[in-house]
């Protein structure tokens, strides 16, 4: 039994920056931190974060942070942690340059999810959404305010998970 439930274990990840960090002026959003930690953590949540994240992970997924951005480890757990949020796996630019990029003379694309095995990646960036098929990942783009994006990507993994796909 054991087996087949780790042969059904997949990894979605999220950018950060708008993604799961909005603007309340564009988006709905997780109400703002309590002084004096508002004024350390700055960024604004996505309406419904929280919940995505713990039900995605309720329902036996990893999920993890996959940014550009070169904020620390640190702060990314500790801001979701403030939120009730636990990742699976961060991976931020540093990460990136030092796992991924390395000494590859060519230029990768700033996100190669598939390095890390994930299933999904969820990105606003077009360009990194369309870069999927041709470097062997999958990508949900989301960035307009959406009331059902949570629904859309627990479908989506679903979609994936039950493909066989890890």
């Amino acid at each position: 039994m054991k087996a087949n439930t780790e042969q059904k274990k997949m990894r979605v990840s999220f950018d950060l920056d708008e993604v799961l960090f909005v603007s309340p002026k564009t988006h709905k959003t997780e109400p703002e931190l309590k002084f004096p930690l508002n004024r350390i953590y700055k960024e604004r949540l996505r309406l419904g974060t929280p919940i995505l994240i713990n039900k995605l992970q309720s329902m036996g997924y990893e999920v993890w942070v996959y940014t550009s951005s070169f904020r620390s480890e640190r702060y990314i757990k500790t801001l979701f942690w403030l939120y009730g949020v636990r990742f699976d796996g961060i991976v931020n630019g540093t990460r990136h340059l030092k796992e991924v990029q390395r000494d590859h003379k060519t230029v990768l694309p700033q996100k190669l999810p598939n390095h890390y095995r994930i299933s999904l990646h969820v990105d606003d960036e077009s360009v990194i959404c369309t870069l999927g098929p041709q470097y062997g990942f999958r990508a949900y783009q989301l960035d307009a305010q959406d009331d059902d994006w949570k629904e859309k990507i627990i479908a989506r993994a679903e979609e994936i998970r039950n493909l066989g796909i890890r």
